[in-house]
């Protein structure tokens, strides 16, 4: 078990019993002992549609109700409603998701009373996790159950959801949503429908499927493309797994990036800051009337971020991902009434701010994204890329600039480059090219940026076979 970019993640087969248990434990006593709880307080968890996950969700009762607390079943529902209800009742809570990976794996994102956990905590969780664990010591796998609040705690997130937008301000719009296995499937038709929308729920899965809105696959955009025709819709909308990461698809069925989400939720609150890691378009701080903040990749980078700016005096502070995730720091007045923080990535915002402003506009999702003028972006990874493959292709091109500029001669000359996460070189004419190695998973990712479509895709090209062709040699 290892933290990522968000949570804890592993193979279900090695999440299951001892190591839930084990780092459901360990979390508790970080609580404890940093202050954060006391015991006999209440603890939420929710989880995802895995078939792996009531049993972790079980285990994990166990063990935070042996350790003192009150465990509280919020059952499956998105990642920001369990968040938004935490934070409401000043408690921790934990969300059993893999997110968008496949289904053998799984993980669990935890949140302190006051939010996410941020590095140093997994840090803390991790080291208590040692101490509990070590030598092979015994642990106590036996699963609880707790109280039913699952009710309640998706009717507040409904509730907000049902508050940022005029009445029927998405009438005329028909729109699809592709609900597949995301714990967001029926949340999201309600507020649709809310809004006066004409809905057609499309391809609900009872089994689970990962769906990756950041690296949208050839079948699930065939599947789009196929549903948008057959139905003449003007948009298809869904989310990953847990339900913090958004889809939206334009009048054709092609996914428009998570970034532009991101950004047309930025304008849509009037944002002042705006925290956004390296990955994200390079466009986006000509976009808007913000100040951008570039992190590395990972919500908790991106809380840091923006709790920064709220210590040095800034209002109207958000952030969000490439993928789209959502999440605000300050509260924003939304459609006359006042939205509170929701520090955790979030799919309904941006997907509600981006439907609205076709709606307003009366004009086509591809239309409205083209306005908007950003640089051509596209991304991709090598699966079951090795870790240490990984490590050693980025020492070579960190050791010296001769090696990044062999590395990349046969696709462009190195004008300037950056080191937040991973490289991100930009080209002599002026094409963007950023190699980085997945936080979670044997993956070495691709993102590149260019003028055309047909530029992106070629420079992705060359950026993975330039990736492979070195494995190969060294």
């Amino acid at each position: 078990m290892k933290f990522g970019t968000s949570g804890l993640r592993g193979l279900s087969v090695d999440l299951k019993g001892r190591a839930s248990a084990l780092y459901a434990t360990a979390f508790a006593r970080h609580l404890l002992e940093s202050g954060q709880a006391k015991a006999g307080d209440p603890i939420f968890i929710g989880r995802d549609f895995r078939d792996s996950s009531p049993e972790i969700s079980a285990t994990c009762i166990g063990a935070l109700a042996r350790a003192g607390f009150r465990p509280v079943d919020c059952g499956t529902l998105p990642t920001p409603a369990l968040a938004l209800y935490s934070l409401q009742h000043g408690a921790a809570s934990l969300m059993i998701t893999g997110s968008h990976i496949p289904a053998d794996r799984n993980g669990i994102k935890f949140y302190r009373p006051d939010g996410e956990i941020a590095k140093q905590d997994e840090t803390a969780i991790s080291s208590f996790a040692d101490a509990i664990g070590g030598a092979d010591q015994a642990i106590d796998e036996a699963r609880g159950t707790a109280e039913d609040q699952s009710g309640p705690c998706e009717e507040l997130f409904f509730e907000r959801n049902a508050a940022l937008l005029p009445g029927g301000a998405l009438s005329g719009l028909k729109v699809g949503v592709y609900q597949h296995s995301t714990v967001a499937r029926d949340l999201l038709v309600r507020v649709l429908l809310h809004y006066g929308a004409d809905v057609v729920p499309l391809g609900r899965s009872e089994t689970f499927i990962p769906v990756d809105t950041e690296a949208v696959s050839e079948d699930t955009i065939a599947l789009l493309r196929g549903w948008t025709a057959e139905h003449r819709l003007d948009t298809i909308v869904s989310a990953d797994g847990d339900g913090d990461r958004p889809l939206v698809s334009n009048e054709t069925g092609e996914p428009l990036r998570g970034d532009l989400l991101g950004l047309i939720a930025a304008n849509f609150l009037e944002a002042k800051v705006v925290v956004t890691p390296v990955t994200s378009n390079s466009g986006i701080e000509a976009a808007g009337s913000f100040a951008v903040v570039r992190t590395r990749v990972g919500s908790p980078y991106v809380i840091a971020g923006m709790d920064e700016a709220v210590a040095g005096g800034k209002n109207q502070v958000m952030g969000f991902e490439a993928n789209g995730g959502l999440l605000t720091a300050t509260p924003f007045t939304i459609n006359g009434q006042e939205a509170l923080p929701l520090p955790t990535r979030d799919s309904f915002l941006p997907i509600l701010s981006t439907l609205y402003l076709a709606a307003t506009q009366k004009k086509p999702l591809s239309a409205v994204a083209a306005a908007y003028r950003m640089p051509v972006a596209a991304a991709d990874r090598l699966e079951n890329f090795p870790v240490e493959t990984s490590a050693r292709l980025m020492t070579h091109l960190r050791q010296s600039d001769t090696n990044l500029a062999a590395f990349l001669d046969p696709i462009g000359q190195v004008a300037a480059k950056s080191d937040i996460d991973g490289l991100r070189v930009t080209l002599a004419d002026r094409r963007i090219i950023h190699f980085r190695p997945s936080g979670n998973a044997p993956e070495m990712r691709c993102y590149v940026e260019a003028e055309t479509e047909e530029g992106a895709r070629s420079l992705l090209r060359q950026g993975l076979d330039t990736i492979k062709d070195w494995a190969k040699a060294n």
